[in-house]
């Protein structure tokens, strides 16, 4: 498992998918602690393979399960703690999920529509879109929420099963072939 490591005060983050190419801006004093893990994670690959798992237009666009399920199990209690959210949830930033204070740890999402709600809730964006915004909102959609709330992916079961369970049930998912720091 990588450990976090400082990152650049700004840094791009350049993820290639399925659909196309997008970019990511990281500003590190918006959210030092979720720049930090960001950077760590790309770094070190974790976000390669995974499948953007949660889209609902609009809304977001969520990933960082990662396809293996080793990799998964490994992550799933590291948690960071949370940052005080100082931007807002705007169409394009790109903020850290939370079950709760302190639980982010690999999950985030790209805000699609005005979700400035969610600044109330704790998320903290950290980064922003600045190419590419139109690659993510043509991500596969068509599988809506996720169980039990919807007829999407059951987050427990891609944590526990991986990619295996979501190219058997949930074929048309797109996914990130490759991140790096750009």
């Amino acid at each position: 498992m990588a450990q976090n490591e400082q990152a650049p005060e700004t840094y791009r983050a350049r993820f290639e998918t399925t659909k196309g190419t997008f970019t990511v801006e990281v500003t590190r004093d918006w959210a030092p602690l979720g720049a930090d893990r960001f950077h760590s994670l790309i770094k070190s690959g974790f976000y390669d393979g995974a499948r953007f798992f949660r889209v609902l237009p609009g809304f977001v666009v969520q990933f960082g399960i990662p396809g293996d399920p080793v990799l998964a199990r490994q992550w799933k209690s590291a948690n960071i703690k949370d940052d005080p959210v100082i931007q807002t949830n705007a169409p394009g930033s790109i903020t850290f999920a939370t079950a709760g204070p302190n639980t982010r740890t690999t999950q985030v999402f790209i805000n699609l529509g005005n979700n400035a709600a969610l600044d109330r809730q704790g998320f903290a964006p950290f980064g922003r879109i600045t190419e590419g915004m139109d690659v993510v909102g043509q991500l596969y959609s068509g599988y809506g929420e996720g169980a039990p709330h919807g007829r999407g992916p059951d987050q427990g079961r891609v944590q526990s099963e991986g990619n295996k369970y979501l190219e058997s049930s949930f074929p048309k998912l797109d996914y990130i072939k490759k991140a790096e720091v750009a």
